[in-house]
């Protein structure tokens, strides 16, 4: 669907709409009203936006535990189109684009382009185009003004801590970790960046079957166009109808990507929604979109090896006493809440082999947010600030654990960890 109204990307006109749609939403909530019309608005409106707006939407359209119960599914279904069919950018204003970053004329950078993009989401869409000599690629076009849009909802705080809310952690929203959501999402505008880093993921799976990234074709990408090999598979969607065995193989492909990354190479993927995952055979998955990167804060990688390590292996007495060292807790009952907190979250590699049900995300999900409730009372002062880049482990841990869900397979997962704990750490990415 092409949305030919004018981006709004004033601060002030975006709060309003988006206040809007959540005020319409929340009162068929609070008055209990069957109402898929309310769900199909606050779509349309979010998506109409775009931007962290968009973003917003898309987490709560799959995370399992951010809405409630009796209206779950009626918002998944109308927030749904968010994850890859958010409304597209007007042709000629792509058209636009691309020739002004790529400096020629559409039809001698592309032997044939596609106008009608396949996907669009939150900061862009992706248009399916060939080359003379018959390659496909995939041409990703950032939204005409979406960077001033992007500035408006990050300038102030009020669209932020909706963002932090979402994810239970609101009320530790603290300047720092305000300041480093706008250095992530900010981040995400540079195509350059993206595509450093995306050559930097495929260095830390090189020689894993299962792991493919596409390709980055440096000649036809800059700071607001990113053209990669074209990749198909099948949907989270369509993995999740296979038989057991295909889905286990996936969760592992998953898993390995995920927690290598982390734990090998010093960085996660922070933005694990279902439209950046392709199933193909044999439990090949191919990765997509790395706009959104956080990397391990210098010491704590070791820290999150061993954290692993002792869950893998079952032994509590380790596992409690480096996650203290890792979250500089210092006694008390918010030590004793967040360690209870990590038990809960380690529970795939402490009990495994494990199945991760949409029932354990929402249940994870809601100990996170009263662990942050207690935290805000701070009882006995025990609160220690979190470390940097806890937003967006949680971003990760509930939307990675929601894909898994849908998967539904039982995974050794400590077995696939005991793969590549020993193995030696790597240079961080760009």
């Amino acid at each position: 669907m092409t949305d030919d109204r004018k981006l709004p990307t004033g601060r002030l006109g975006r709060w309003m709409r988006m206040a809007g749609a959540g005020a319409r939403a929340g009162a068929s909530v609070l008055l209990g009203r069957d109402d898929d019309a309310a769900a199909l608005r606050a779509a349309e409106m979010l998506g109409t936006l775009r931007g962290l707006a968009a973003k917003i939407g898309q987490m709560a359209s799959y995370v399992d535990g951010l809405l409630p119960e009796e209206q779950r599914d009626r918002y998944e279904r109308a927030l749904g189109s968010l994850q890859d069919r958010a409304p597209a950018s007007p042709p000629a204003a792509v058209r636009r684009m691309i020739e002004e970053e790529l400096g020629g004329p559409l039809d001698q950078l592309f032997a044939e382009f596609d106008e009608r993009p396949f996907a669009s989401a939150s900061i862009g869409q992706v248009h399916r185009a060939r080359f003379g000599d018959g390659r496909e690629v995939a041409v990703k076009v950032q939204h005409p003004g979406i960077a001033k849009a992007l500035e408006s909802d990050l300038a102030g705080a009020g669209v932020l801590e909706a963002a932090l809310g979402l994810l239970g952690m609101r009320a530790l929203g603290s300047g720092r970790m305000l300041d480093e959501v706008r250095q992530r999402f900010r981040e995400e505008l540079d195509y350059g960046l993206e595509a450093a880093r995306q050559r930097a993921f495929s260095e830390i799976h090189a020689g894993d079957a299962k792991i493919r990234i596409p390709a980055v074709i440096d000649e036809r990408s800059s700071r607001r166009v990113l053209t990669s090999e074209f990749v198909r598979g099948s949907s989270l969607a369509e993995a999740a109808a296979a038989d057991e065995a295909a889905r286990k193989a996936w969760c592992e492909t998953l898993w390995r990507f995920v927690y290598k990354g982390t734990i090998v190479g010093g960085v996660f993927n922070a933005d694990p929604h279902p439209g950046n995952y392709f199933f193909g055979d044999d439990g090949e998955v191919t990765f997509l979109d790395f706009g959104c990167v956080q990397k391990a804060e210098p010491g704590r990688q070791d820290r999150a090896r061993e954290l692993h390590r002792a869950a893998a292996a079952g032994d509590d007495a380790a596992f409690y006493a480096n996650a203290q060292k890792m979250l500089g807790t210092r006694g008390g009952a918010y030590e004793d809440g967040v360690i209870a907190y990590l038990h809960q979250a380690f529970e795939p590699q402490r009990a495994s082999p494990f199945r991760i049900t949409r029932d354990y995300v929402a249940d994870l999900v809601g100990t996170m947010k009263g662990l942050v409730l207690e935290a805000r009372k701070d009882r006995d002062g025990s609160v220690v600030s979190l470390p940097p880049g806890v937003f967006f482990m949680n971003r990760l841990q509930f939307g990675f654990y929601s894909v898994l869900a849908r998967l539904d397979a039982e995974v050794d997962y400590a077995a696939v960890e005991r793969e590549f704990l020993d193995l030696p750490s790597l240079p961080p990415p760009p």
